[in-house]
């Protein structure tokens, strides 16, 4: 079979940076702790896990005086706050876009706008900017808009992994809902994210069938499947080979991979190894 990989995917900066960060304390190390999984992809959790690195929910759940690493999401100011009470060892991987997000926030409120993040509200990314400033709204959807004022200053941010043409959507729906005075709007979009987007759209039109590989709980990853079946309805979302089967590709002849953000290289390699040796012909 013929596959065809996307020009863009794969780990982003911030992901590399994140893994790397953990290698490297796991090396000096012996027990280190992520407060929530460090990316979103079952797989390098737990390779990491081999090496030491707990994960756990809570900032109670980790032990005085001992490492914590602060995955790429980023975490709440209470929640560092909390950890220094602690004395704890924290190394901090948050990506640095993510960082932004959270600057944005505090100065908007500072200023005195009204802080709107476009995104999913249970997203630990959007949850870590929430607790940044006193009063935060998230909107997802046009259904969310009744969640705003309906007049006033409003500074609007984005979940770095949002979609552009989403983000612009819910924009326009939040100016037609209100009659605000000032709308400021900040673009926070992950520039990787959208290159990502991009190459997995115009692969997924020229092939029979489109695999996005990654992690289920990662958004970027389902914003890809998602932006994919629009334009080819024979898109499969798999966190890896162990989920392929075979019986979707009979009759098709060229496939197309691509893979959220925060999916390892290997496991892409291997899917990609794996499909290129199947005879879609032979039942």
């Amino acid at each position: 079979m013929k596959v065809m990989v996307a020009q863009n995917c794969g780990f982003c900066p911030g992901v590399k940076n994140a893994i790397r960060m953990a290698e490297e304390i796991l090396k000096q190390k012996k027990n280190v702790y992520s407060l929530g999984p460090i990316i979103h992809n079952r797989d390098m959790v737990e390779r990491l896990a081999r090496t030491g690195l707990k994960t756990v929910d809570t900032v109670e759940e980790i032990p005085s005086e001992s490492t914590v690493l602060i995955r790429s999401h980023g975490a709440a100011p209470e929640q560092i706050d909390k950890l220094k009470q602690k004395k704890v060892n924290i190394v901090d991987a948050t990506c640095v876009l993510v960082k932004r997000v959270q600057q944005i926030a505090r100065e908007l409120e500072r200023d005195g706008y009204k802080v709107v993040i476009i995104g999913d509200e249970n997203h630990p990314e959007v949850r870590a900017v929430v607790g940044c400033a006193d009063d935060v709204t998230v909107i997802a959807s046009e259904s969310d808009l009744c969640k705003l004022p309906k007049s006033g200053k409003l500074g609007i941010v984005g979940q770095t992994t949002q979609g552009p043409e989403q983000f612009g959507k819910i924009i326009g729906a939040i100016a037609a809902a209100g009659d605000f005075g000032e709308m400021k709007v900040i673009n926070t979009l992950c520039k990787e994210t959208i290159k990502r987007q991009e190459s997995a759209v115009e692969l997924c039109r020229n092939v029979d069938i489109m695999f996005v590989l990654g992690g289920l709980e990662s958004a970027n990853t389902r914003t890809l499947a998602k932006l994919c079946k629009k334009y080819n309805n024979q898109t499969f979302h798999l966190q890896n080979w162990s989920e392929f089967d075979k019986r979707i590709l009979f009759g098709k002849k060229v496939a197309g991979v691509t893979a959220g953000a925060s999916t390892p290289e290997w496991i892409i390699d291997e899917f990609v190894g794996n499909l290129s040796g199947f005879d879609s012909d032979r039942r």
